[in-house]
């Protein structure tokens, strides 16, 4: 008959005349006890149910250990709880937290894990777009993409009246010979060029793509697909579509124009734009030297780019100047809008309005810095298109959370990262019995008051 043995005691400094001893004889201990709040937030807003739809299932189903749903919810929650590698599987897969949250406390075959390893969590991100003889996993991109519209719409309870959709390309460095592969000049480095689209706090779309391509290309085409689906449900809505220079493109333009939607545009600087604003200059110049202080000024005028723009088009300029710095204090900055002068003057449309385009790049930093969208290690674009996907599901996960479970909190402006740190990493004992799991968390967490809100808001 076999015997318990006590686990072999550590011993460390004593303190106060007590000895210090560890021994790993914890029984079931997690540190990510914070996952219940996923869960929680999950069967609000249904995300991996909808998100696991978007896959298809061709394995014998009396074969199938871990189904599409559990693999859909362990790679999602596994990057909200901070695990970018798939490796990292191999020691969550049994986790008790993990496991409750994902109904998979239980191996449902003996000498198997409760949940997948890494193995077939690969399997998962190689999915291909369609049927594939020999993958049996298949998912369909057009889906995904239009659920990351149906979630932004589904977390509305009417209609607003006007939206703002921000549109934003960044760098994805790539460091081994991934398909697609491409050297970029102002990034300086081998990389990939995603495109986010993003309205407020909410992700509505982001595409991976080649670097050797302009910034703003299929650009047209996400814009098109998105506001169709917003106007099917809201047929009223304002739509302002906001970025910086790399989209003031024509052919984006001319469409805003057709379908009804305003834009505003960062506008490049070159020569004859900053000749259209000498005089605002000198004068802010004058100014500037004579108070100390930076000054700025506004200009207002219909201009067009010869041999691209197809007609002429309200421009706003700032014209600033630093003083103290020499012929090097002039800081112009222009803008292209549709929005008519009597709607907006200059000073707003620049201040109030275009600057507050920066806050998509904080949403940006979230996705990559915090939820791992720039693990983009896979040999193929497919892959890590899907690798993108599952992240940015992650960052919606993490938003509804922040939306509706923490709002008038400390932690309601709370990055990605933050939230993870503050509020999920929680260390627990986990104890099963016949009648419940109990979860119980360290007494000394600092943000417990808030975990309890949470918990009684996602609940109602």
């Amino acid at each position: 008959m076999p015997t318990e043995c006590s686990p072999e005691p550590m011993l460390f400094a004593r303190l106060d005349r007590r000895a210090v001893v560890a021994d790993f004889g914890g029984g079931a201990i997690t540190s990510d006890a914070g996952a219940l709040l996923l869960g929680a937030t999950d069967r609000v807003i249904g995300l991996v149910e909808r998100f696991a739809a978007c896959f298809t299932d061709g394995r014998a189903p009396r074969r199938v250990v871990h189904d599409v749903h559990t693999l859909v919810g362990q790679r999602v929650f596994g990057i909200a709880l901070g695990y970018e590698d798939l490796i990292d599987h191999d020691e969550l897969r049994r986790d008790p937290v993990l496991g409750t949250v994902l109904g998979r406390l239980e191996a449902r075959r003996p000498g198997c894990a409760p949940l997948a390893g890494k193995s077939t969590l690969n399997r998962l991100e190689h999915a291909p777009d369609g049927a594939h003889r020999y993958r049996r996993i298949g998912h369909d991109a057009a889906a995904i993409e239009s659920l990351f519209v149906e979630l932004f719409l589904d977390a509305h309870e009417r209609a607003p009246q006007r939206i703002v959709l921000d549109l934003g390309a960044t760098d994805d460095p790539i460091h081994g010979h991934q398909e697609g592969r491409f050297f970029h000049g102002y990034y300086d480095c081998y990389c990939y060029l995603p495109l986010y689209v993003f309205c407020g706090g909410h992700l509505l779309a982001a595409r991976l793509r080649r670097a050797d391509i302009d910034a703003s290309a299929g650009a047209l085409e996400e814009v098109a697909r998105i506001v169709g689906s917003i106007r099917a449900r809201w047929p009223r809505v304002r739509i302002l579509l906001r970025a910086d220079s790399g989209f003031a493109r024509d052919n984006l333009m001319t469409w805003c124009e057709a379908n009804r939607v305003d834009y505003l545009f960062g506008l490049a600087r070159d020569a004859r734009l900053v000749e259209r604003i000498h005089a605002e200059l000198a004068w802010a110049e004058e100014e500037a030297e004579r108070s100390g202080r930076p000054i700025r000024r506004f200009a207002d005028f219909r201009w067009a780019i010869l041999d691209s723009w197809s007609r002429r088009r309200r421009a706003v300029a700032k014209a600033e100047w630093m003083p103290g710095r020499g012929e090097h204090g002039a800081n112009p900055r222009f803008v292209v809008t549709s929005i008519p002068a009597s709607q907006l003057d200059a000073r707003t449309l620049y201040e109030r309005l275009y600057c507050a385009r920066g806050n998509m790049e904080n949403r940006i930093k979230e996705c990559q810095l915090d939820l791992f969208a720039d693990r983009t290690s896979a040999a193929t674009m497919r892959a890590n298109q899907l690798r993108l996907w599952f992240a940015s599901m992650a960052y919606v996960l993490l938003a509804a959370l922040r939306r509706i479970a923490l709002a008038h909190t400390r932690l309601q402006r709370a990055s990605c990262g933050s939230l993870r740190l503050k509020l999920l990493k929680i260390g627990a004992q986990v104890t099963v019995t016949v009648r419940r799991i109990r979860v119980a968390m360290a007494s000394a967490c600092p943000y417990a008051d808030e975990f309890s809100l949470a918990h009684a808001r996602l609940c109602r």
